[in-house]
């Protein structure tokens, strides 16, 4: 029988920003509630493919949990956990690793990408993490993947090894499904052509949900829109304005077109306060809860601890037929 399973992770970077948010949190806390066997990973083996000093590393690791139980996720509702405390994961990406080939991968968007920021070399790690990230699936037998647009051929990888795995050992892992976000990409506020990210080097392109008041006022009243003063949706035309829209209609829930006509007489300057005010609204209860869970470090260890605990039961026993499966017992 096959059992509906989510898998999701997230990379500590860290206090998770607006987009993460919008794009990937609030979605996990609405399928903890739809779905009965969900699992959600801290995923520091693969933030180690831009290695990190060890202390920010633990730090990070601490201020992404407490932002992200903030934010609703409950491990009552779900297995969260932190990646590394299960060694099947490296395990199980070991054997799928040496049943995927390497052109498959050099020809992954992200490995051409970031492998500029490794001076044109790339490490290793850089090259095969779409392979760990299809192990972190397929070791629970997940049917379900929440995955924003730029993961999209990571999972397509996952889904062929898993069948690749079938045809060669037997009918054993589902073909995960791709469970894609809703909200528009969320773009920087300094850039609109770009995603907000954590790692930009303008301070005021990234709203981070911890962000104070005076901080976010600051950030979208520098936000880059354009010369024309009404507000409209227009993404290819209007970037910087639609972006706005877009991270309005996302924190109130409305969709473009009521933000639209509730928008109808305000100008540009304005309506990027209407915004900020709207993010402030959404985020100051969560920014209180994260600031209390992060005065108890042993609190989110332990919640860390006690889902990987619940994670390794589950896939122990799979890593075990998988053993069989490929003759290693």
């Amino acid at each position: 029988v096959i059992v509906d399973r989510i898998f999701s992770g997230i990379q500590p970077t860290g206090t998770p920003h607006l987009g993460n948010y919008l794009g990937a949190i609030q979605n996990w806390v609405n399928l903890q509630e739809e779905f009965s066997s969900v699992l959600y990973s801290i995923m520091d083996m693969h933030s180690f493919t831009m290695p990190k000093e060890p202390a920010v590393l633990r730090q990070n690791i601490l201020d992404t949990t407490a932002a992200i139980l903030a934010c609703g996720i409950d491990p009552k509702k779900c297995f969260l956990f932190r990646q590394s405390l299960v060694p099947e994961h490296a395990e199980l990406a070991w054997i799928l690793g040496c049943l995927t080939n390497v052109p498959r991968l050099l020809r992954l968007p992200q490995w051409k990408m970031k492998r500029t920021s490794q001076n044109n070399e790339g490490t290793v790690g850089l090259l095969t993490y779409p392979v760990l990230q299809a192990a972190d699936i397929l070791l629970y037998k997940s049917t379900h993947v929440p995955v924003g647009e730029d993961q999209v051929l990571h999972l397509e990888l996952a889904q062929d090894i898993a069948q690749h795995f079938n045809k060669k050992y037997g009918e054993f892992f589902p073909v995960p499904k791709a469970i894609l976000s809703t909200t528009k990409k969320i773009k920087s506020l300094r850039d609109p052509a770009v995603k907000m990210s954590k790692s930009d080097p303008q301070k005021l392109a990234t709203v981070n949900i911890a962000d104070s008041p005076d901080d976010i006022v600051l950030k979208f009243r520098k936000a880059v829109t354009d010369f024309t003063s009404e507000v409209t949706y227009d993404p290819a035309g209007r970037p910087g304005v639609s972006n706005l829209v877009s991270i309005h209609a996302a924190v109130t829930g409305l969709s473009i077109e009521e933000i639209l006509h509730q928008s109808v007489g305000l100008d540009t300057a304005h309506y990027k306060m209407v915004v900020a005010e709207s993010v402030i609204q959404k985020f100051a209860p969560i920014r209180n809860e994260i600031k209390k869970l992060q005065e108890d470090k042993s609190h989110l260890m332990k919640v860390l601890e006690d889902g990987a605990v619940k994670a390794k039961e589950l896939a122990a026993p799979i890593y075990q037929e998988i053993r069989r499966l490929v003759g290693f017992q």
